[in-house]
């Protein structure tokens, strides 16, 4: 029998998995497609800096943590298993692309700057100095030094190397329900019927975390799916078109292209309220492709490789669950909406801590899983900020609710 059954495969799930058996115990990882999910679509941008969000300020010290605590995480996954994980620590560059928007980015700067963040502003011209591929319509830059990348697809197959080399056990089953008796977990039930007891049950599923048979009310997570769209461009040759992260807003939309060392470059990202669907649309690839050309004209001449989709996992405060559930032997580990991979390692740590009796990391506080904001339903939505919660927080409506 395990000692901690994680339910759920991607990013946090095997993270989590792999630092647990670091600490000496015997972990299942219950997934039937490990390294599958959100995880798989995510850009890999780490950024603090450039997406902190009015009225998320208490998120503030988490995310700035969780990126610092990415150096050493990379490395240790680097040395247990071979694989380079893509950690480059390049920078962000936040450009706006008409007075409209330069003026939206000059707010967001006297906001970063009121937080004590660390960040620079620059002139078009210092911005198309550090990016010559940049539109000569750029007017306005940000460069976020703390904000880096790293390549989740990397991230997840190293995972999956160091869980296996760890003794963790990857069963491809799917769970059908969590199993209680009047007191606290005794494991979980997968779909073929089979009971895998444990009496400490880490719920890492994703969008998907809310859906499980047998969670009680006052413990299931309120996570709805949010959709995003992904675009993969490559340059024939290789080459790199951008050596740093670029974020800009483009008429008031946002748009993220994180570079690749192979010449690829991830374009990003839509946000749509269409509940479990991830089918690629095309006007949503239309409205990517025109304004990734905005801000750098020479993506008309890149291949199209990949197009797809992925559902964040979204609380209704926007703020990740993390911690124990008001189901003794229960934790929680989901919600981690557009943060996923910035917050993997530090969340791997809290669970690490927490099914060892120990105390996470204080900053770990505001992401507790029984706070009175997740006591609403879960398909209530936070209402976006005005200004530049467009830019920050990715917020591309391609349709769907408000």
């Amino acid at each position: 029998m395990a000692d901690v059954l994680m339910v759920g495969g991607g990013l946090i799930g095997l993270a989590s998995a792999w630092q647990t058996a670091r600490a000496g115990l015997a972990v299942t990882v219950i997934d039937p497609d490990p390294g599958g999910g959100a995880s798989r679509v995510a850009a890999g941008m780490l950024a603090p800096v450039t997406e902190v969000v009015y009225g998320e300020q208490d998120r503030v010290a988490l995310n700035i943590a969780a990126a610092r605590r990415w150096p050493a995480f990379a490395a240790e996954l680097e040395r247990a298993t071979g694989i380079d994980v893509g950690y480059r620590p390049t920078g962000t560059l936040l450009v706006g692309f008409d007075q409209d928007d330069a003026a939206a980015v000059a707010d967001l700067y006297a906001f970063q700057k009121e937080l004590g963040l660390e960040v620079q502003r620059v002139t078009g011209v210092d911005a198309r100095t550090q990016e010559p591929m940049l539109s000569p319509r750029v007017r306005i830059g940000l460069i976020a030094g703390e904000d880096h990348r790293v390549e989740p697809r990397a991230v997840l197959r190293a995972l999956i190397r160091a869980c296996t080399d760890a003794g963790v056990e990857l069963d491809r089953s799917r769970v059908a329900s969590i199993e209680h008796d009047d007191e606290r977990v005794v494991g979980v039930r997968t779909e073929d019927g089979e009971v895998r007891r444990a009496d400490r049950v880490v719920l890492t599923a994703g969008a998907w975390s809310g859906t499980i048979d047998g969670l009680p009310d006052d413990a299931r997570p309120p996570v709805r799916p949010l959709k995003g769209q992904v675009l993969h461009l490559r340059d024939p040759g290789g080459r790199p078109v951008l050596h740093t992260t670029v974020r800009g807003l483009v008429r008031h939309r946002s748009i993220y292209l994180v570079p690749r060392d192979d010449g690829r470059l991830v374009v990003g990202a839509s946000q749509e309220e269409r509940g479990f669907d991830t089918t690629v649309t095309a006007g949503a690839t239309r409205e990517l492709l025109d304004d990734a050309a905005a801000i750098v004209p020479g993506i008309d001449e890149l291949e199209l490789t990949e197009t797809i989709a992925g559902l964040r996992p979204t609380t209704p405060d926007n703020a990740p669950a993390i911690g124990w559930s008001r189901l003794p032997g229960l934790m929680i580990a989901t919600g981690h909406h557009r943060n996923g991979v910035l917050l993997a390692p530090i969340t791997a740590d809290a669970v690490t801590a927490l099914v060892n009796g120990k105390d996470p990391d204080p900053v770990i506080a505001v992401a507790d899983p029984n706070r009175p904001a997740l006591a609403t339903r879960s398909d209530q939505r936070t209402v976006p900020s005005p200004g530049l919660d467009a830019l920050i927080s990715s917020n591309r409506n391609t349709g769907g609710p408000p």
